[in-house]
This record gives C-alpha cells, structure tokens and sequence, in this order.
C-alpha cells in the first residue's frame, strides 16, 4: 500500500485546542490507498487518448491531467528547449507531486531532455513519453524511420535513440521523416489535412526501414486511420507504451512499500 502523500492531510487551525486529539482522529480515518499519477501535456488534444489508456491499463490508478500549451509554443518559437521553459517544466512536475502525484508522467517529446533532468531531481518515478518506445524501437531494428511534424520533437527524439542504442551495445540507422506542413494545419484546427500529410509521408518517405517511431503523440491515430496492411513493417507509438511504463513503476512502488 502506498503511503499518504503528507500534503493531503487536513492543517490543524491554531484556534484549536487540543492538537494532540485531532491528530489521532486524523491518523484513525480510513486511508484511500490508490496510487495517483498525474500526466503533464502541451496540448488538450492528447488528454483523451491519455484517459482512455489509463482507464484500460490503470483501473485502480487516480489521475490527474495538467497542461500548458505555452511550453510547446515557447519551444516551438524558439526552435529548441531554453532553461527557462525547462525550468518550468520541472516546476510544473513540483506542483504535481505538491497535489499528491506519486508518479508522473510528461507527454510531450519536445520537451524530453527537461524531463530527463527532473528524473535526477525527484525521489519519485517521472516518466518520459517516449522513453519506453526508443528502448523497444532499438531492440526490435536495425534501421527506424523517425516520423515527426517539428524539429524541435524529431531532434530530441533522434537524440534518446541514439542514446538507447548505444546503451544496449546496438548499431542503429535512423531515417528521418519531418512533416512540416503538417503542424500548422493541427494548430489551425484541420486534423483531416494534418492526418492527410503525415499518412503520406509514412507510406512514401519511410521505404526500406524495418520499423518507423512515431516521434509525436498526437500522430498515433494517423496509423490507425490507414487502410489494413498499408504498412508492411511495424510502427512504434508512444502513448500507450508509455501508460504501460507508467503501471509498472507505479507496481514497483507498491512492492517497495510492502517490502518496509
């Protein structure tokens, strides 16, 4: 069972009298032992994918979204992650753990290396989107095909499964895809031509790769969107790899707190 996170216990007000009583009707109540992961997003498209794959693979798991769409633009604008917006990214992970997260989760790759830094930061799990995906792309093939809508995801994204490849001792080829005229189109609302454009260049861009990484969460349901077997190799998303990553450091916790 997982602790209670200290910061949910009720503040006793100083006009009462008797501290020492509260306290251990405080400390008699029942204790709601669900675990509580929050996720961090840039953009409200991809919470319901988020809650969806939470409620199949985290039943028992309280959650709580965040987002902050100006991390993404701010990074966008200035075609890499600043320390400022990582500065804030790591705040933004405090707030979560000050309302009682015992995990959490970040979902967008642009800003990965910020999330990478809060991991040497926190004594709890913080969970990169992407992450579990690189490690299984660099296990799986010999050559990726990289899919991404801005530089500033398809460059960290390049970066982790170099990093993945050579800490599993792998060569790894990495073919780039990047469609720009795709992101424009999502900000402007056009998700049919953003859908349009990015299954184009999946199906004509990515020849002779073994396996093709989606660098963007919100690109997954593109694949889904595309004729049975229009794609003759496998393609890697991160949403739901990471939600799965997610479980089993949350189950680790669990064991961990048994365990003392």
């Amino acid at each position: 069972m997982l602790k209670l996170n200290p910061l949910r216990l009720h503040r006793q007000s100083s006009h009462e009298p008797d501290v020492r009583n509260e306290w251990e009707r405080m400390r008699t109540l029942p204790i709601d032992s669900k675990p509580t992961l929050a996720l961090i997003h840039t953009s409200p498209s991809v919470v319901p994918v988020f809650t969806g794959l939470c409620q199949k693979h985290l039943p028992d798991v309280r959650i709580f979204h965040m987002v902050d769409e100006s991390l993404i633009q701010e990074t966008i604008r200035a075609g890499r992650l600043r320390r400022t917006t990582a500065r804030r990214v790591v705040g933004h992970i405090t707030s979560a753990v000050e309302a009682g997260a015992d995990a959490v989760l970040v979902t967008c790759s642009s800003i990965g290396q910020a999330t990478s830094l809060a991991q040497q930061l926190f004594d709890l799990p913080v969970l990169r989107v992407d992450e579990a995906m690189a490690e299984a792309a660099v296990r799986q093939a010999g050559v990726v095909g990289v899919a991404a809508t801005v530089r500033t995801t398809l460059d960290p994204t390049l970066a982790l499964l170099r990093e993945k490849a050579q800490e599993a001792g792998r060569e790894v080829k990495l073919i780039e895809c990047l469609c720009e005229d795709a992101f424009p189109a999502v900000l402007a609302g056009d998700t049919a031509k953003h859908d349009a454009l990015v299954s184009k260049a999946l199906l004509e861009e990515l020849q002779g790769v073994d396996l093709i990484v989606l660098a963007q969460a919100s690109m997954a349901r593109v694949v889904e969107g595309l004729p049975a077997g229009a794609l003759h190799v496998p393609v890697l998303t991160s949403p739901e790899l990471a939600v799965l990553r997610a479980r089993q450091a949350l189950q680790s916790l669990e064991q961990a707190e048994a365990g003392d």
